[in-house]
């Protein structure tokens, strides 16, 4: 009898255990279900299936994503103890719109806002990367990735933006809550294939909204802008795997030339991009968040420096560090690494603080502003991209 009463209760607080669980689910779900985004639906999807990326149900790559499962998990035993600045906090410039009321001399000047967001000012256009003015890269306000430091400019005082280009739909890259502060903004939206829908879910209007594949083009004013080739993947929720492509970008002016990469891995068409539409002024080239176990979702520093001058690029502003951390290294080791490279290379890097502006024709003086720790050279940790040839 005692023990029939024991499992009784027992089974009462699986019940409940389970309920629990069920109702946090549940929680989760609805706290992050519009961030999710939408799947692209109709004349969307038909474009999509008509791309050459489009291979039966999603997008891939011309060459194969590597992945390294055990590589990973035995990684995060192997993790820096420098993956983040704390305790020292990041030193920032911070400002408002008064900063950009002068239009740069060389015509040419980037603002450097943090990990991939960066406002680019070329022949008198501003075009807006990758925006994300949230606490966390997450669908939820309550977990995942932390930025290190407030928005260096508050989103309510950037100057009037003339196009807002998105690379892919990951959510250090594509921030629901700051796209639905931006909906109202009088710019246009550019995407790749798919994305749209994400966008249009979250209230922006789709008159605003241009999707394109790769090698494809949109007119903003008098502003070119290319949607370029990247070797990465897209996805919001662990259904939706590459249901969107994803891009970089080749801003062409009337006089200068500015490229970004989007995150990506070293493919072979990057000398395509620089022999169609390079030579280019200023690279923003992703070099942080790397792990030798998937050598082809981000490039490491020494092949961004390699994909800089594969594109044709004069000089080489390094993007994708410095406010989350996504990855096992130590957080400066990125920028560490592109300088060192670069200057066996002889290649010209620019390295601003989160906030600072730069003008690559007239750049300044680099400052290490970034403290000294501890980094793993190319030697000891190489990440190679696979299927280069």
């Amino acid at each position: 009898m005692k023990s029939t009463n024991w499992r009784r209760r027992l089974a009462r607080v699986a019940r409940w255990i389970g309920t629990l669980l069920v109702l946090a689910v549940a929680a989760t779900v609805a706290d992050a279900w519009t961030a999710f985004g939408h799947r692209a639906e109709g004349a969307r999807r038909a474009r999509m299936e008509h791309s050459p990326q489009w291979q039966g149900s999603h997008f891939e790559n011309p060459q194969p994503l590597y992945n390294d499962l055990w590589g990973s998990l035995t990684g995060m035993f192997d993790a820096s103890p420098h993956v983040g600045p704390a305790p020292q906090p990041v030193p920032t410039v911070p400002g408002d719109h008064r900063r950009f009321e002068t239009p740069p001399p060389t015509g040419l000047r980037v603002t450097w806002l943090g990990h991939s967001t960066s406002l680019i000012e070329i022949d008198g256009y501003r075009v807006l990367t990758d925006p994300i003015w949230s606490h966390r890269a997450s669908p939820l306000t309550w977990a995942g990735p932390q930025r290190w430091y407030a928005p260096p400019v508050p989103l309510s005082e950037l100057p009037k933006v003339d196009a807002v280009v998105i690379s892919h739909d990951h959510y250090d890259h594509l921030d629901y809550a700051t796209i639905s502060a931006m909906k109202g903004w009088d710019t246009t939206f550019i995407v790749p294939l798919g994305v749209g829908a994400h966008l249009a879910s979250w209230g922006v209007p789709e008159a605003r909204i241009v999707e394109l594949d790769w090698w494809e083009h949109a007119q903003v004013r008098g502003l070119d802008v290319v949607a370029t080739p990247a070797r990465h993947a897209s996805g919001r929720t662990v259904l939706d795997k590459d249901a969107t492509l994803w891009a970089g970008y080749a801003l062409v002016g009337p006089r200068h030339r500015a490229y970004y990469s989007g995150d990506t891995g070293l493919f072979p068409a990057m000398k395509d991009i620089g022999a169609r539409l390079g030579p280019f002024d200023v690279t923003l080239i992703e070099v942080g968040q790397y792990h030798r176990a998937w050598p082809d979702w981000h490039i490491g520093p020494e092949q961004a420096v390699t994909a800089h001058q594969w594109v044709r690029g004069r000089v080489l502003l390094p993007v994708h560090w410095g406010l989350f951390s996504l990855a096992a290294h130590g957080w400066t080791e990125p920028i560490e690494r592109v300088l060192a490279e670069a200057g066996r290379t002889g290649q010209a890097v620019v390295a601003p603080q989160p906030g600072q502006s730069v003008e690559p024709e007239a750049p300044p003086e680099l400052v290490r502003w970034w403290p000294s720790l501890p980094w793993k050279t190319a030697a000891q940790d190489p990440i190679v991209s696979t299927k280069l040839n």
